[in-house]
């Protein structure tokens, strides 16, 4: 299920310079406007609790996952060079897993990893904060790369659909409104961080058990429709 050579292409074109300075800015904003409020505020808790909610796991995991999960097949549908990949014996269940796999070691190194940075930073992990959200981060990345993957293999603007969810849908109204909150990756991600941190620091609306169907119901489903999908596109170049 796992394609070495598949993973190599994808690793390449998702870490080139230009994308890579890009998915570079936002874990360095993270870690800079932490240093700021650690120097302004002292170790604050709640402090911590709100940063890394508002930023890390609200707007800089989603808009990573964008990226990533679009950048690991969108630009190759785009140029039709998809084409001359899926005519290598390799099965197209293969080629997706493979990018899904690349997608999310990519967007859990540079939101996971910066969001654990952050919160040592802000309180020194009290309250197991910065492991709490971290878990949290690479939890979403899972989802996030998933529906973006799937984005990215059904439209030529992936990327443009994919900001909106991330800014307005999960920025915006998984934040404010208590409805559409059910329905967010970040609530998801959030209920596993609840358990985690074991406090009141970290909240959910969304309990447990359901948030934990929900992630691997909404992981698997988009994997299993992009496959479908890029086995449409195979019969479309073929044709």
């Amino acid at each position: 299920m796992y394609d070495p050579t598949v993973a190599r292409l994808t690793y390449r074109a998702l870490l080139g310079r230009r994308r890579a300075l890009i998915l570079g800015a936002l874990p360095l904003l993270l870690i800079g406007i932490a240093v700021v409020v650690r120097g302004l505020a002292g170790a604050d808790d709640q402090t911590a609790s709100d940063l890394l909610g508002g930023l890390a796991l609200a707007t800089m995991v989603p808009i990573i996952g964008v990226i990533a999960g679009t950048g690991a097949i969108g630009p190759e549908i785009d140029d039709g060079s998809v084409v001359y990949l899926l005519s290598k014996p390799v099965k197209r269940p293969t080629i997706i897993f493979t990018k899904l796999i690349v997608a999310i070691a990519v967007t859990m190194v540079f939101s996971a990893l910066p969001t654990f940075v952050a919160g040592l930073i802000l309180n020194g992990n009290g309250q197991q904060i910065a492991v709490a959200y971290t878990v949290a981060a690479l939890v979403a990345s899972i989802a996030y790369a998933a529906i973006f993957l799937l984005l990215g293999t059904v439209s030529r603007h992936a990327v443009v659909f994919g900001l909106v969810y991330a800014l307005v849908w999960e920025a915006l109204f998984g934040s404010l409104v208590s409805g559409a909150r059910t329905l967010s990756v970040q609530q998801w991600a959030l209920a596993v961080a609840q358990k985690v941190a074991g406090g009141e620091m970290v909240r959910s609306d969304v309990a447990l058990p359901t948030a934990t169907v929900l992630l691997a119901v909404v992981t698997v489903l988009a994997t299993w429709y992009a496959g479908q999908k890029l086995r449409t596109l195979t019969l479309a170049g073929e044709e």
